[in-house]
């Protein structure tokens, strides 16, 4: 229950943290878009898709907002709690079982090569052989 509970702490401290890393990253920052980024070529393409300017509301726009301006209140709260969710989701997961060995399942205690017959190497004569000349 603890794992899960940290796990959902780092994933919701994670989510928001992230945001503003990733869009100063591509080139979303409070100076501007940073020339030659992604965010560059993003907003080229919604400009040229919209006959030279870049429509108010758009992702381009909304991006550049919130890398300039940051997250509202409500907004970092609502994607800490996503991130939580996906954080305890994933700190909750619990391992898959072992696979059975190939060749179908094997009765308990009976591991492979147990109960196989040995088979002994043929043995040498014990009189000398003749020599026929």
């Amino acid at each position: 229950m603890i794992k899960r509970a940290a796990a959902a702490a780092i994933g919701g401290a994670l989510a928001v943290a992230a945001v503003p890393a990733v869009l100063g990253a591509v080139g979303f920052s409070g100076a501007g878009i940073a020339a030659s980024s992604i965010a560059a070529k993003m907003m080229s393409a919604a400009a040229a898709a919209n006959g030279g300017g870049v429509a108010a509301g758009s992702l381009v726009a909304t991006l550049q907002s919130v890398g300039a301006a940051g997250l509202s209140t409500s907004s970092n709260i609502l994607l800490g709690s996503v991130g939580s969710a996906f954080g305890a989701l994933l700190g909750g997961a619990k391992r898959a079982p072992p696979s059975p060995p190939p060749g179908g399942s094997r009765p308990e205690g009976e591991q492979p090569g147990e109960n196989v017959p040995q088979v002994e190497p043929p043995k040498p004569p014990l009189r000398p052989e003749k020599h026929e000349k």
